[in-house]
């Protein structure tokens, strides 16, 4: 075929017109390989994560996408979210860091985004919200200055990577590396929820925040087993903390971690996500995310020592019956009294009834 034929063919491919809806089972995995190959895509864009919402909270999924001819050309994941406490959203994506819509155009990401609004409209939800920096959204509202992500590139080799770390939290992860040489610490890669679920239960306990029901993590594993990894870090025969990560393009994210006694001692903290690092250099991944943190909180001070320079994240909101923008999460002042009642649960009590109002915070 001549170049001037081709040529004809992609332009009568881009004249075709781009129609929105809702994808059917038959686009499952045309949608993942868009997200796969997509700029600016997350793992939360994937078909599975909706999966895994409606898994463990019952809430119902929505895919939307943009297909020219045949070809998806921009994808945008919703879940419609029934809080029993704070009423219906439509969230791209919950319970996740990230979403909004992914397309070939900003064109396109402007019709995915109307296409959310109006279904928004028709669910008369509270509103809508894309967790992405989407610009240029007639109507919609931004909200900033509560969030930062943290990113950056990772080397090949494992003593540029050390040297990236500012000089004190680099001697912190030299104390550790001497912990793990005396055999004193070691990371142990078992698949292990139970074991994480455990110490992380813990962590957000003292946090005073309420711990997801364990089986989201099972369905994240059912769904995700290739990108996932659960290391733990064993100090003197004892787990004490474990850390959840993902992997997805050239890119690994330490999600959720979570500790106990002999932590702090251990580096641990430290440990793990030098550890990470590492491994994720020797399989070639280029990009260290570090994930996203409320600003001035201590994970962002956390974040920054490592050498990692925040970046304001900012989200877009379609308002359908709210009046202002929503703040749902257990560090809205609103809840300060139930915080610090939270922290002095005892742990058993904590994980029960955690479970419950975790679908309240999505």
């Amino acid at each position: 075929m001549t170049e001037a034929a081709l040529d004809t063919i992609k332009a009568a491919k881009a004249a075709q017109p781009v129609e929105i809806a809702l994808a059917d089972e038959n686009d499952c995995n045309a949608w993942d390989q868009f997200v796969t190959a997509a700029a600016g895509a997350e793992l939360f864009h994937l078909h599975g994560w909706g999966e895994v919402i409606q898994a463990t909270y019952g809430y119902e999924p929505l895919y939307v996408v943009a297909k020219q001819g045949a070809e998806i050309v921009g994808i945008m994941p919703l879940i419609d979210v029934r809080s029993p406490l704070l009423g219906r959203s439509l969230i791209s994506t919950a319970f996740s860091v990230g979403g909004g819509p992914v397309a070939a155009s900003p064109e396109i990401e402007t019709q995915l985004a109307a296409a959310a609004a109006r279904i928004g409209e028709e669910r008369s939800v509270q509103y809508v919200e894309l967790r992405s920096s989407t610009a240029g959204l007639d109507g919609w509202v931004t909200k900033s200055g509560r969030y930062a992500g943290f990113r950056r590139s990772i080397f090949a080799n494992h003593d540029a990577n050390l040297k990236a770390v500012p000089r004190k939290r680099r001697a912190e992860i030299r104390k550790a590396i001497k912990l793990e040489e005396a055999g004193e610490l070691r990371v142990c890669l078992k698949p292990d929820v139970d074991r994480f679920y455990q110490l992380y239960a813990r962590s957000v306990r003292d946090l005073g925040t309420p711990i997801f029901p364990k089986r989201y993590l099972q369905e994240m594993v059912r769904q995700f087993a290739d990108r996932i990894e659960i290391s733990t870090a064993i100090f003197k025969g004892a787990a004490v903390a474990s850390l959840f990560s993902f992997y997805f393009g050239d890119r690994v994210m330490p999600y959720f971690i979570g500790a106990g006694p002999g932590a702090r001692e251990a580096r641990a903290h430290d440990f793990l996500y030098w550890s990470l690092m590492q491994r994720a250099a020797e399989r070639g991944v280029k990009e260290f995310d570090f994930g996203r943190s409320k600003i001035d909180t201590g994970p962002y001070a956390y974040k920054k020592l490592w050498g990692f320079e925040p970046t304001p994240l900012e989200y877009q909101y379609w308002l359908v019956k709210a009046q202002s923008l929503p703040d749902v999460n257990p560090n809205n002042p609103k809840f300060a009294v139930f915080t610090k009642a939270w922290k002095k649960l005892p742990l058993p009590v904590a994980n029960r009834v955690g479970p419950l109002l975790a679908p309240n915070f999505p």
